[in-house]
């Protein structure tokens, strides 16, 4: 039955492609592509990965492209030509062939000997000098392809590279540091497109010094490939007849500030400590610019400070445009510029709404409505100040009812206040040095939420109420800078959270007591009580720079969070030896947790990816905590995890809940440990749509399990036998990529359960797509936006 479903699509597929064809105009043939073959001598030695390479540059050189195809159709061309030929250019069928169709690519045999003088130019530009490339078109019926070969002589090395220093004058004494860190080195294959780079490097080293009229190419770089062993000498020298001023090493002479640079604008310059400012509107302190600018008159112009300061400028976010230019004082000997800053400020003021919505793996739908107001310059130094109001909730929306799942109403309210500096006694930032502005960071945000609940009059009829109500108030002060572009810091050194149930209802805990689970009980006190956590955070994100053509990305981050320490000091006893210490008459809670991520992506292909995320967590709750608050607890499963488990529905451990808990509590699986891997192979259809297979593996545990005070059992304890109650999960996805958004659709469905018994917890063999109770069970469908690492 599969083969003749497969014989069938395969015999569609050629129909389609057939009905193609049949639109080419006579005498043309439609491209479908170029093979490639590479041929070399006795005395070339290349390996098959070197081949490898070397076939895909080719590939990517060859000119025309070919359409878009899937399984060797060109959908694309069927598209444009679906409904004919449009006799509007505004109706539908003209917008359909442009949206989504595209013209047919013709045979041509003057592009493919182009093509093979190009793929010639190319080898040169590797190193294979004086190797050739022909190309023919075969054409057979309404298609053709082009076959082009290539024969390859032995790959020229770098024999050795000399910088020529003519003098001991200021450039070339520059010039002459700037081989240190050279990227031409000795037996390496020679490469023109290396050789651009580092005149492209030796510009920017010379930049850095102050030689701010220099450009790349003043450079000649000479190839003498007169020696035996197919090697080559590299001659890095200063093209002649440059002329002084691109070879002059500059010094900043007055730095002029406009805040308001519009057309009616009239400029009045005041002297300030470090530069000349025009600011009308007396908006802003002189000190604002001092800490984005580094450059101060005196000292050498340097591309890095010029590119620090242009962005600090930026990321103030209250300015609209920033222009920066540079002009030369009028001298006949001047080694001096001035340097302008003309800035369109934004509004600063701004009122914003938003309404937002989201499905959830549990049957509830989620709507959320939110109000923020911000200014953007509160006390005249580019501090921005937010307060934002939020209303949400989750309800039922499916034509059947299930009376076991709870509807939750929210509310918040933030104020957010940032300033551009750090905010510290006896610390003043150095312009010139720091990559970017400090941040000190004010929160303060108050939270109400409320879990409603359906219960059963006495004869039969339903009800809704209130079974109980969570506020919470956290506030928090912390610091973020960028020492350089790759590296983040955040540090938190006082982080407030206090936690307080109310309105319990008497319904929500007859509920509990009448349970015929007696870790209910133990649940509702765990989550229903007063919390205290009071303590700082630091955490790091680390994304190495990548280089030019490698395929390689990674991404590093981890952090560490602590608390209740500072609290112990001022805490009162509490009244028996097993109860916890309090503050303000409430438990205050104690741990230590630490975090850890890796996110590693390789480029098979232009069109395919590998993605891998590694995900580590290790709570130590000690002293007043049996284990960690449950907001700070991990989790997984849901849109961002593991795919094929709802959200807090797995572990910790073996453990898995029960239909009546879930009822009254919802999912809410949570563990001091966590341990989770993810790896996508991602495949780009076209521009718009993006493919996915993928496959999770993870899961939580505690740290230690105390049956007196857990709600979880013995299973859920980390232990040496960990991998055995790992979850794996995997599926298929849909991306639709509309630049500005990316939608993602993930399908997936588990294929190890670790609270089954040893022994049937891989369950590939349970399968079956054809019954509907096993769908409803085991497939999830997650949507949400953007990709999940």
């Amino acid at each position: 039955m599969r083969t003749a479903k497969y014989i069938l699509l395969l015999s569609m597929i050629g129909l389609w492609s057939c009905s193609v064809t049949k639109h080419i105009p006579a005498g043309e043939s439609l491209y479908t592509g170029a093979d490639i073959k590479i041929k070399t001598d006795s005395t070339v030695k290349v390996n098959k990965v070197e081949t490898k390479a070397l076939e895909e540059q080719i590939e990517e050189i060859i000119r025309p492209k070919p359409n878009s195809t899937i399984f060797g159709w060109p959908y694309k061309v069927s598209f444009y030509y679906l409904f004919g030929e449009p006799k509007k250019e505004k109706g539908f069928k003209s917008f359909f062939r442009k949206r989504f169709g595209e013209p047919p690519v013709l045979a041509n045999k003057r592009a493919v000997t182009t093509s093979s003088a190009i793929i010639a130019n190319t080898l040169e530009n590797e190193g294979y000098f004086r190797s050739t490339a022909t190309g023919e078109l075969i054409i057979k019926g309404k298609k053709a392809k082009g076959v082009y070969t290539a024969y390859l002589k032995p790959r020229y090395t770098i024999n050795q590279v000399q910088f020529m220093i003519k003098d001991s004058s200021i450039f070339q004494e520059n010039f002459r540091l700037s081989e240190r860190r050279s990227l031409l080195q000795e037996n390496n294959p020679y490469r023109f497109e290396v050789i651009k780079l580092e005149r492209e490097r030796i510009d920017q080293f010379l930049k850095r010094r102050g030689f701010y009229f220099f450009r790349p190419d003043y450079l000649i770089i000479k190839a003498d490939t007169n020696l035996n062993n197919n090697k080559v000498n590299l001659y890095v020298d200063l093209k002649p007849n440059v002329n002084q001023t691109s070879i002059k090493q500059y010094y900043i002479n007055d730095i002029y500030v406009n805040t308001d640079a519009t057309d009616t604008t009239i400029r009045n310059y005041e002297q300030g400590e470090f530069m000349k400012i025009s600011d009308l509107s007396r908006s802003y302190k002189p000190r604002v610019f001092n800490d984005a600018i580094g450059f101060r008159s005196g000292m050498i112009y340097s591309s890095t400070v010029h590119d620090a300061s242009l962005s600090r400028l930026i990321n103030l976010r209250n300015f609209k445009f920033v222009r920066n230019r540079f002009e030369l004082v009028p001298r006949s000997d001047s080694a001096l510029i001035d340097v302008h800053y003309d800035m369109t400020p934004l509004k600063k003021k701004a009122l914003r709404s938003e309404i937002s919505g989201a499905s959830k793996s549990n049957g509830l739908l989620g709507f959320q409505l939110g109000v923020n107001w911000s200014n953007r310059n509160m006390f005249g130094g580019a501090e921005m100040l937010q307060i934002g109001a939020n209303v949400g909730t989750d309800i039922q929306v499916s034509g059947r009812k299930n009376y076991n799942l709870n509807n939750f109403r929210r509310y918040k309210a933030t104020v957010d206040l940032s300033f551009p500096r750090f905010v510290i006694p006896f610390y003043k930032v150095n312009p010139a040095r720091n990559q970017a502005l400090p941040k000190t960071n004010l929160n303060l945000t108050y939270s109400w939420l409320q879990q409603r609940g359906v219960a059963y009059n006495d004869d039969s009829t339903t009800y809704a109420y209130t079974q109980y109500v969570l506020t919470s108030i956290e506030g928090s002060w912390g610091y973020e800078w960028r020492p350089n572009p790759r590296v983040i810091h955040t540090l938190t050194p006082f982080y407030a959270n206090v936690v307080k149930p109310k309105n319990i209802s008497e319904e929500f805990v007859d509920l509990i007591f009448n349970s015929s689970n007696p870790n209910d009980i133990v649940r509702y006190i765990e989550v229903l009580r007063n919390r205290l956590i009071l303590g700082g955070q630091y955490n790091i994100t680390f994304t190495p720079q990548q280089r030019n053509n490698k395929r390689h990305f990674l991404f590093l981050s981890g952090g560490v969070d602590v608390s209740g320490n500072m609290a112990s000091l001022f805490a009162k006893k509490g009244s028996d030896e097993t109860s916890p210490k309090t503050l303000f008459g409430i438990a205050y809670d104690q741990y230590v947790r630490l975090d850890g991520e890796v996110r590693y992506y390789y480029d098979l292909s232009p069109s395919l990816r590998l993605a891998n995320r590694l995900v580590i967590g290790y709570g130590i709750p000690y002293g007043n905590s049996n284990e960690l608050p449950q907001i700070k607890q991990y989790f997984v499963g849901g849109s961002n995890s593991m795919r094929a488990f709802r959200a807090r529905s797995l572990g910790p451990g073996s453990y898995y809940a029960d239909s009546l808990t879930v009822s009254i509590f919802g999912f809410r699986s949570f563990g001091d440990i966590k341990l989770e891997g993810n790896t996508e192979l991602r495949y780009k259809a076209t521009d718009y749509i993006n493919l996915a297979l993928f496959v999770d593996a993870g899961n939580v545990w505690l740290k230690k399990y105390n049956p007196a005070t857990s709600f979880y059992d013995s299973g859920s304890q980390f232990g040496k036998d960990f991998y055995k109650q790992l979850a794996v999960g995997g599926g298929i996805g849909l991306r639709l990529d509309f630049s500005y958004i990316k939608l993602r659709f993930d399908l997936a469905t588990p294929f190890r359960k670790p609270w089954l018994p040893q022994g049937e917890r891989w369950v590939f063999k349970d399968i079956a797509l054809s019954k509907k109770a096993w769908r409803q069970e085991n497939l999830i469908l997650n949507i949400a936006v953007d990709y999940p690492f």
